[in-house]
């Protein structure tokens, strides 16, 4: 299965796609999308556009995606609320199911703490994919959410108890 993972954002949105095999998770792409337009509609669908391509590229069966969370600036917050609908939007089109992780439970599946700093979880990123070359943040951002959506869906397998019981996990289907 090939995970896309979204780190959303109004002018830079990480994306990172993983293929998860059983006991293996393996390194497909990753990048960032320079965020174009002059309207926040524009860039919206600027959002949606790259993904859409990405997406029939790759063709991924699941994308993961950083829920929002509310930090000091709620304008900040609305627009990347819009930013994650542009890309649940392109995932949607596609028939993708798309789940959501809250920023500290992506952390926890990664690096052991939910408080783990950007760079701890950029490193076991780096780590569990056995790559080389050193990652822009938002893309490993992204990958860890892929990374995070894989170790949740293989404790499923495992144990048969839904990983929402565990989280806080949304998942949705088209």
């Amino acid at each position: 299965m090939i995970i896309l993972g979204i780190d959303p954002g109004s002018r830079i949105t990480g994306y990172g796609f993983i293929h998860n095999q059983p006991n293996r998770m393996r390194y497909v792409e990753s990048g960032h999308i320079k965020v174009q337009g002059e309207t926040f509609p524009q860039r919206l669908g600027n959002i949606f556009e790259q993904l859409s391509d990405l997406i029939a590229i790759h063709q991924p069966q699941h994308m993961s995606i950083e829920n929002v969370f509310m930090h000091k600036n709620a304008d900040s917050a609305l627009k990347l609320g819009q930013a994650r609908g542009a890309a649940i939007c392109a995932a949607f089109n596609a028939g993708m199911q798309v789940s959501e992780y809250a920023p500290r439970e992506i952390k926890l599946a990664l690096v052991g703490k939910g408080a783990a700093h950007k760079e701890q979880v950029k490193h076991m990123v780096m780590h569990l994919l056995s790559l080389r070359e050193d990652l822009q943040v938002d893309e490993a951002d992204a990958l860890a959410i892929a990374i995070c959506h894989a170790q949740h869906s293989a404790m499923e397998n495992r144990t048969g108890i839904p990983a929402k019981a565990f989280s806080k996990r949304r998942s949705y289907r088209r």
